[in-house]
């Protein structure tokens, strides 16, 4: 059987960090706490199941800090656990089974990581597989019988094994105001970075977070090494931002750079607002639609889905069309996106 590190990074975890480990301690042969800087009872808690805790001087940058963590382990194997995580007894089962099973070969373990919506971040899914079990040391191995080489990709193995994420309160407002000083810095987001960020403002920012970011995501629509999604994504901040300001033509600038790009639902949606605004519920009307019915979402599901058809069903409201205005309810209500394609066009609503 397979030993197990387990490694956390930690920093004022005293509310939850006994349930983590409570969970997971007699799983691992070794565990591994790094401390970033509690001013808590964090190091105590900890101290009541490992002997191995480390302090870690924060630098601005979870990699590293996980860095410092992986190198301190000793098991074939390294679980990475954040103190918001939680297995139930039937996945501590699955886990135990795992372990008493791996084969050796396989380099990475991938787990269902669950309840992603509960709080508003960077997810569109509330269940989705994440690599959460590394081998610690890799082997090469040659592979093909002619033309031999050797093999460079991850062994990767999908386990049934279902973490639940129960975070007391929401990171959106820590993690966003990280990017911002990434990018004051001068720091230059990699896509996917510049994705999770975008999500995140889409998901979770509020006015202030648009507009603090608006000038570097202009910055990343004018870069010309971007792809083509980037920039798309880009440009859907710098129009949201716009619009939120006011600034009428930059904010037409940048939708339609969106939808020359291919458009989304993020920017039907966001010129539905603006004629929302203006009294036009005509126009509105249609772009809602398109939100709904004619795009896809790239950044938060919703724009494609409830937060597009609320807006149709108001829209159909104050017009008097109630019959149309529940039937859009109703759809929101059930928390699916509407099948592309496959609603009424919306004509003149006077």
């Amino acid at each position: 059987m397979v030993s197990i590190t387990l490694c956390m990074i930690v920093k004022n975890e005293e509310k939850i960090l006994g349930r983590c480990l409570s969970c997971l301690y007699d799983l691992m042969d070794e565990i591994i706490i790094v401390d970033t800087g509690s001013a808590d009872r964090t190091k105590e808690i900890a101290a009541q199941y490992t002997d191995k805790i480390f302090d870690f001087h924060w630098v601005d940058d979870f990699a590293a800090a996980r860095n410092f963590a992986f190198s301190k382990a000793s098991g074939d194997y390294i679980y990475s656990a954040d103190a918001d995580e939680v297995l139930d007894e039937t996945n501590r089962r699955r886990f135990r089974l795992l372990k008493e099973n791996l084969l050796p070969d396989i380099e990475i373990v991938q787990m269902y990581y669950c309840n992603q919506r509960k709080f508003a971040s960077v997810y569109n899914y509330d269940r989705e597989y994440r690599p959460k079990l590394f081998k610690r040391i890799r082997t090469f191995t040659w592979v093909d019988p002619i033309h031999e080489t050797i093999r460079t990709e991850p062994l990767v193995f999908d386990s049934e094994v279902e973490i639940i994420h129960e975070q007391e309160e929401g990171h959106a407002g820590r993690d966003l105001a990280a990017f911002e000083r990434i990018c004051e810095k001068g720091g230059r987001l990699s896509g996917r970075l510049l994705d999770l960020y975008a999500r995140e403002l889409f998901i979770a920012g509020d006015a202030g977070d648009f507009l603090r970011a608006e000038p570097y995501f202009e910055q990343m629509g004018q870069e010309e090494e971007r792809t083509e999604e980037e920039w798309k994504e880009a440009f859907c901040v710098a129009a949201k931002a716009a619009r939120l300001r006011g600034d009428i033509p930059k904010f037409y600038k940048y939708a339609m750079k969106a939808v020359a790009c291919g458009s989304c639902a993020e920017i039907c949606l966001e010129l539905a607002y603006f004629y929302e605004e203006a009294g036009d519920d005509d126009e509105a009307a249609v772009w809602f639609y398109n939100a709904a019915f004619e795009t896809e979402s790239i950044l938060d599901i919703r724009c494609g889905g409830e937060k597009a058809l609320i807006g149709l069903a108001g829209c159909y409201r104050r017009h008097g069309l109630e019959e149309e205005a529940r039937e859009y309810e109703r759809m929101a209500v059930a928390g699916r996106a509407p099948d592309r394609g496959q609603g009424t066009k919306p004509m003149s609503l006077t």
